[in-house]
């Protein structure tokens, strides 16, 4: 990850492409507000599991919004 970019983990439960699972997605926020995914991501069985990883990371919680799609569980940054 570039030192000029904002890192945001994204937890997701149940997505698509790893049911029954939870994963932390990897996403970039860079100049003009672009938005990329680095394919970098967690999964875990137990949300407490991925948390303690992200925790160790030293990454601060945000509960999901309202808007927010139905899977995505909350935000690290």
């Amino acid at each position: 990850m570039s030192i000029d970019k904002l890192a945001i983990w994204t937890v997701y439960e149940n997505p698509s492409d790893y049911p029954d699972m939870y994963v932390a997605r990897l996403w970039e926020i860079g100049g003009r507000s672009a938005i990329a995914a680095t394919g970098q991501l967690m999964v875990e069985k137990r949300l407490f599991k991925l948390r303690q990883r992200l925790r160790k990371l030293g990454l601060f919680c945000m509960p999901r919004q309202d808007d927010d799609d139905p899977v995505i569980v909350e935000t690290w940054m």
